[in-house]
């Protein structure tokens, strides 16, 4: 593989995380060695996306203690500050390990624009990117900055969603 990339797929639109996890299963389909680190996403269940990839071999890991208070008022900020700190840690070993070609830093736009990380532990994950790994960050809100070092950048945009109708998220199309 040539020089390694870095892409961000960002905005208020559905699809961030669906658009990285295609071209997981992309590169796993031609050999690649893909890890997903997932932020602020939920241990008890598995998406349609972390189920179908498992079956590719394209290695997932949820970190633990990152409900956010959109979710779960009672969250105290400081543990959950606490656990994305300790993730961010372990993201850069793997990232470092050297075992991957691509790393998708799942929802880490987010967790860096609503403060709970900071562009600092963004620049030391891009510094940890060996040279030819790509590496992709997705989430809503990607700081200018991040956008800045990016080679990629898309940003769904929402034009029309069901949810302001009260459709609620449906198992196999939203998650």
């Amino acid at each position: 593989m040539a020089k390694g990339l870095i892409h961000i797929y960002t905005g208020e639109g559905k699809g961030k995380t669906t658009a990285a996890f295609g071209l997981a299963k992309r590169a796993a389909g031609h050999g690649r060695r893909v890890l997903v680190l997932q932020f602020l996403k939920s241990r008890n269940s598995n998406s349609g996306e972390i189920v179908s990839s498992l079956k590719t071999g394209i290695e997932v890991i949820k970190f633990e203690g990152q409900t956010t208070p959109l979710f779960d008022p009672a969250v105290k900020l400081s543990d959950l500050k606490k656990s994305i700190k300790k993730a961010i840690n372990q993201s850069i070993k793997e990232i470092k390990s050297g075992l991957y070609d691509i790393v998708i830093m799942d929802e880490l736009n987010t967790v860096l624009s609503c403060g709970y990380a900071t562009m600092r532990d963004a620049e030391k994950i891009i510094n940890a990117k060996p040279e030819k790994m790509e590496l992709i960050f997705t989430g809503r809100g990607a700081p200018k900055e991040l956008i800045a070092l990016a080679d990629y950048v898309t940003e769904m945009r929402m034009i029309k969603h069901p949810y302001s109708k009260g459709v609620k998220a449906r198992k196999g199309i939203e998650f």
